[in-house]
């Protein structure tokens, strides 16, 4: 399995040649680029998958690189008969389902969730994929641990994968702690590249980690991803709530849809078990009753997730509070809010289907 497009070399052209002599074998597999950063785990995981069959006591495994006609040929099967481009989730027969994570105002913990709700879902067998479009505030490849920069096969990009889940950032274009200073037209055409030179395969679920506000990245997502639904993270304070209505109150103005809010650092748990609310309490709830009205739909509250010194230290290490097996509260309503969103079925209302009438 290729590390990065997570399909079958044998299916990607990767394969060059196979030779047997008795109870050895020798193959040599093709790399899209000389500078491949994952050649080592290709040459390890070919090395297991044939040591596994039967009769096989010796292996070989050599490197070589795709010439142009191989790569040509490698992105016309990634992007569709003849390289079509555009923006796959957009397409009639796309299912992803595509979720903008949104906020009124930062440091509410909104990338936090993002990361821990993909790492959760990709834990339950699902295809998933983030989108970091905070480009001023990147954090996600910090949060999910990711160092390595993507590979390029000429214009297509391939997007690093951690915890299952495939990432793309500007953060993993800039050296260092570089800061970005971009202007509106910047902003929207590196959101249009991430979503149509990276390739993430066919998606089940797709984040989008967008910064907090309704500016120009805000506007930009409903007008590239018309279909995506908002899920807007806050704080129990009344204060957060008031800002974060607006998040949501924008799909009224650009026909998106909000799928639910999210209280985040809810409560803090004490030693005796009892619940100090450091941000006050209710706002989630308050927030999602506005909302409610405001687009004259139910808005749900999806999780209210406590404070938890783990889901801070898993930011920092780079893994995910819910991949963890210690007992928390916050783990756990992290794990049931991406249970809730799993379960929902990609539906098939609008899109166009190819059958035929005989």
């Amino acid at each position: 399995m290729d590390p990065e497009l997570r399909r079958p070399i044998t299916e990607l052209g990767m394969l060059d040649t196979v030779a047997i002599d008795g109870h050895a074998v020798s193959i040599r597999v093709l790399l899209t680029i000389a500078g491949c950063p994952l050649r080592d785990t290709i040459v390890r995981d070919a090395g297991t998958a044939l040591s596994a069959v039967d009769g096989v006591e010796q292996v070989d495994v050599e490197l070589g690189v795709m010439d142009q006609r191989q790569r040509d040929a490698l992105k016309d099967l990634l992007k569709g008969e003849g390289g079509r481009r555009g923006i796959p989730f957009n397409t009639p027969e796309s299912l992803t389902r595509v979720y903008a994570v949104a906020s009124g105002k930062g440091g509410v913990g909104k990338s936090s969730v993002t990361v821990n709700l993909a790492v959760a879902m990709a834990a339950r067998g699902l295809r998933v994929g983030i989108v970091d479009a905070d480009v001023y505030g990147f954090s996600v490849p910090a949060l999910m641990g990711i160092t390595q920069q993507p590979t390029r096969v000429d214009e297509l990009i391939l997007p690093p994968v951690a915890h299952g889940v495939k990432v793309i950032s500007i953060g993993m274009f800039v050296e260092g702690n570089q800061p970005i200073s971009w202007r509106g037209p910047m902003l929207h055409r590196a959101l249009e590249q991430f979503l149509t030179d990276v390739y993430f395969g066919d998606l089940d679920v797709l984040f989008l980690d967008l910064p907090p506000g309704t500016g120009d990245i805000a506007i930009s997502v409903a007008q590239l991803l018309p279909s995506s639904e908002l899920l807007v993270v806050t704080t129990p304070q009344s204060a957060a709530a008031d800002v974060a209505e607006r998040a949501g109150a924008m799909a009224a103005q650009t026909g998106q849809r909000v799928a639910g809010v999210i209280e985040n650092m809810s409560w803090l748990e004490l030693p005796d078990g009892g619940r100090l609310e450091l941000f006050g309490a209710g706002g989630g709830a308050t927030l999602a009753a506005r909302l409610s009205t405001v687009l004259d739909t139910d808005i749900p509250l999806l999780g209210s997730i406590p404070l938890d010194v783990a889901l801070r230290e898993g930011g920092d290490d780079g893994r995910p509070l819910v991949l963890g097996s210690a007992p928390s509260k916050a783990r756990t309503e992290l794990t049931g809010i991406a249970a809730a969103l799993a379960r929902r079925p990609r539906g098939l209302d609008g899109l166009r289907l190819p059958v035929s009438v005989r």
